[in-house]
């Protein structure tokens, strides 16, 4: 007879992103989790209220995920060097964990106080990341969701398989990073002014 391992909340999300990771978000049940898990489904509802609340926690795990690549990343950098650094975490990120930045994406609870203050370290490091700059606020803000635009847009397109041209993706990413980074230091320049 084999011994079942004791539930907690964090094998549950670790066994729903490897779910989520491998057969996309939109799998993911109740059932096939129990399932996953080798226990009966009424098992998850002791450690959560239903599917709502799985996807909510996974968005939560998502948005903190990310921003642990993107904080190693950024370790030792500054500048346009910090911009490549955690900019390619973010890719890496999304292709290592489609599913859980997908989570992170489409079902969150905004009002959630847990993954709002997720997503404000996510802001805060790419702020400070642009501190080099020496950018207005308003304009840092700016530069934080054309980063983010740009980000989250690539990574979309090449998860959907829409870049089929057979070109170097990481080339194209790449030019479209330092464009990125030239503007930057257009508005830098005239903001001085």
């Amino acid at each position: 007879m084999s011994r079942r391992m004791k539930l907690e909340l964090s094998i549950i999300l670790k066994k729903a992103t490897d779910i989520i990771d491998k057969q996309g978000l939109d799998q993911l049940s109740i059932g096939l989790l129990a399932e996953k898990l080798d226990v009966r489904p009424p098992s998850l509802y002791n450690h959560l209220d239903g599917l709502h609340e799985l996807r909510q926690k996974l968005a939560i795990q998502g948005v903190k995920k990310l921003n642990e690549y993107m904080l190693q990343a950024a370790v030792g950098r500054s500048g346009d060097d910090a911009i490549r650094a955690i900019s390619k975490a973010y890719i890496q990120f999304v292709r290592e964990h489609p599913g859980l930045y997908d989570a992170s994406t489409r079902f969150p609870d905004s009002n959630d106080q847990e993954l709002q203050q997720a997503q404000r370290s996510v802001v805060q490091l790419v702020l400070q990341v642009l501190d080099a700059y020496n950018l207005q606020e308003e304009m840092a803000i700016h530069m934080v969701r054309g980063l983010r635009s740009i980000l989250h847009g690539f990574t979309s397109i090449e998860q959907m398989g829409g870049f089929g041209m057979p070109l170097d993706i990481n080339k194209s990413f790449s030019i479209l990073l330092n464009t990125f980074i030239e503007g930057i230091h257009a508005v830098t320049l005239n903001e001085g002014k």
